[in-house]
Parts: C-alpha cells; sequence; structure tokens
C-alpha cells in the first residue's frame, strides 16, 4: 500500500528557483529510495485561520511564502529506507537548503481513501 510524506516549507521569496531547482536535485534521490511521486506547490492562496493555518504552522516571516508538498511512496517501508538514508548517504547532505529548515512541518500518513479521474 502506498505511503505519503505531507511537507510544509517556509521558503524566502527571493530563493523560489534556488527552491525549484533544490528539489529538482532532490528529486532522484527520493526516487532512487522508493519514492513514486513528488508534488512541489508555492503557496498562491494561503489565508489566514481563526485559530490557526499554514502561515503559523512555519512560523512564516515577511518576505517568505509557505510551499506544501507531498511525495507519493512505494510502502512505508521505502519511505522508512529514505529517512534512514539522510543520516548515511552523503548525497543529502550535498544539497543546498534555501530555506530554514527548523521551520519546516512533516508528516507521514497512510492512505484511506483515493479517486482520481
Amino acid at each position: 500500500m502506498t505511503y505519503i510524506s505531507g511537507i510544509l516549507t517556509p521558503v524566502p521569496d527571493e530563493n523560489k528557483e534556488a527552491y525549484v531547482e533544490h528539489v529538482r536535485t532532490a528529486w532522484p534521490l527520493f526516487r532512487e529510495y522508493g519514492a513514486l511521486h513528488i508534488m512541489e506547490a508555492w503557496g498562491d492562496d494561503v489565508p489566514d485561520g481563526q485559530h490557526t493555518d499554514f502561515k503559523r504552522a512555519v512560523d512564516l516571516q515577511d518576505g517568505e511564502t509557505v510551499c506544501f508538498s507531498w511525495i507519493v511512496w512505494a510502502d512505508k517501508e521505502s519511505h522508512d529506507r529514505c529517512g534512514a538514508s539522510m543520516q548515511t548517504d552523503p548525497r543529502w547532505q550535498q544539497l543546498s537548503m534555501p530555506f530554514d529548515g527548523k521551520r519546516m512541518v512533516w508528516g507521514s500518513f497512510l492512505p484511506v481513501f483515493e479517486q482520481s479521474a
């Protein structure tokens, strides 16, 4: 069964192209470790919430945009293997991070319903 990673990332607006390049460079590594699909989306209509919202989740600062991403994995084992590789595969350390990784929010999810057009 597929497995999903969801990520929110605060990215300085001036680093948008660097962020896209970061993702392009990281994708082959994710794919090698079992990722089937990746989607990176630049915030466009991200409203303020009454109790919480995407911006507060990442402590968004002036001049930043929140990005919403997800990765579809073949299975949980592939996801876990990739996560472990981030400590041992030096290629991960070679990637530039044009954002504040300390304010990223991420989690992993078991699909319960999926439908396509």
